[in-house]
């Protein structure tokens, strides 16, 4: 019998088990499983062990999450084995038990379902994008849809290649290809024949595995509104009732606001939605709420974050300043975007007040009334005023002449416990010189 591999005295270890079950277990695996006091699993993976595993077997409860501190303080000084699918470490439990174990956890992982779908596929990993809909709307798939691009999308449960073909439909991308990969690894692995998300509307065929991943080889209809992958996207991609942020000052709005992986921007004055869920497109860990007094813009822009693949985008309805007492839980922001109600007593103030050392707020408006609160709050606090201007071609008779938009005022600022005066980019406080 293999020993179990030495170590410090690890309060929990994690162990990936793959569709093969107990055959595909490692020997070093294998001996931590054999060894362990208590083994925490889901009722398939622990069926998976044979009568030589004989520590005492607990199911997780659900929900998962909250259970675990107290699951594993419960069994403080046991020898702890968790079974996990495949990697733990890649949208698994490990990361759950990372947080509560910390230096103590010990992760023997398995190769991954993506893994041995690309294998199978022979779709290099770097150049694939996976999107997990495990526990997630469907809808977040959205924002990885480009043409050409390869997804490799986590099924649910058997019921997620069909609502993958008709998000694709929805969105035009229903010349798009799939392949459902099942049971990977394990004896009863099977790939379905390539089909269109068109053609999968006349399947007949009962629903497959519930272990599967969908591969989407995207392709987009002719058709089809086109959309980038940096903000500025067109007008036309959102609902709205003229309560937007126009293509070209919400470009240069998000260039302001600078965006960067897993941070929180609070949108206040939400109109459409358009620069929160524009933040959260840069980034899958990116997130937004935006606050609109409105119920019925509240709900259109819950619209439009779904269709735009940011179903995560959360809404709060209702008038700021007063709203942003329901924003006040941690973590704060690290940006707040003003689109509306500079005007409004205590506004700005609460906003700044909200924002940590180093965070940054950006508002934008079009009349001279809020102009003077952006012209003041500069004064005092330093940063950026610009002012925007678009103009578009329009026919003129029989020729062609310019059409100005409104100009928008936009100040930019970060804040900072040092100088609040700043020279060059506004947001870079190192050059920050005395005036």
């Amino acid at each position: 019998m293999t020993p179990a591999p030495p170590g410090p005295p690890y309060a929990v270890t994690v162990v990936g088990l793959g569709a093969d079950g107990w055959r595909g277990v490692p020997d070093a695996s294998r001996a931590v499983l054999r060894d362990a006091e208590v083994l925490i699993g889901g009722p398939r993976q622990l069926d998976l062990l044979p009568p030589e595993c004989t520590g005492e077997r607990i199911t997780w409860p659900s929900p998962l999450r909250p259970a675990v501190p107290a699951l594993l303080a419960a069994h403080t000084g046991r020898r702890i084995a968790v079974l996990a699918s495949g990697d733990p470490m890649f949208y698994g439990i490990g990361r759950a038990l990372a947080e509560e174990a910390g230096d103590r956890l010990r992760v023997l992982p398995h190769p991954s379902s993506v893994s041995y779908a690309a294998a199978r596929l022979g779709w290099p990993l770097e150049d694939t994008e996976v999107v997990t809909l495990v526990g997630r709307p469907t809808a977040r798939l959205a924002a990885a849809l480009h043409e050409g691009r390869r997804l490799l999308v986590l099924g649910a449960d058997a019921g997620t290649p069909a609502e993958v073909a008709a998000l694709l439909r929805d969105r035009g991308f229903g010349p798009s290809r799939l392949r459902v990969l099942e049971q990977l690894g394990g004896d009863r692995e099977r790939t379905t024949d390539p089909t269109t998300a068109d053609d999968w509307a006349a399947r007949t065929d009962p629903p497959g595995d519930p272990l599967n991943i969908v591969a989407v080889d995207c392709r987009r209809a002719p058709d089809t509104l086109r959309l980038g992958a940096v903000p500025g996207l067109p007008d036309e991609a959102y609902e709205h009732d003229g309560q937007l942020t126009k293509r070209y000052v919400r470009a240069a709005t998000l260039a302001a606001l600078a965006p960067a992986p897993g941070e929180l921007l609070w949108d206040i004055g939400g109109g459409s939605g358009s620069i929160a869920v524009e933040w959260m497109r840069t980034h899958p860990s990116c997130r937004a709420i935006t606050v609109e007094r409105d119920p019925v813009r509240a709900a259109r822009i819950t619209r439009n974050a779904d269709r735009l693949g940011v179903p995560g985008l959360r809404v709060v309805t209702g008038a700021a300043p007063a709203a942003l007492a329901e924003l006040t839980e941690p973590p704060p922001p690290d940006a707040v975007f003003i689109g509306g109600g500079l005007t409004v007593p205590g506004l700005l103030d609460s906003c700044w007040h909200a924002l940590p050392v180093g965070g940054r707020l950006v508002a934008n408006t079009v009349t001279l009334e809020s102009e003077a609160v952006l012209a003041d709050a500069h004064r005092r606090h330093g940063g950026e005023l610009i002012r925007l201007a678009v103009a578009r071609a329009v026919p003129v008779g029989g020729f062609t002449g310019w059409r100005q938009a409104m100009p928008v005022t936009q100040w930019a600022v970060r804040k900072t416990t040092g100088d609040t005066f700043h020279v060059g980019d506004p947001f870079d406080t190192a050059s920050g010189a005395e005036k």
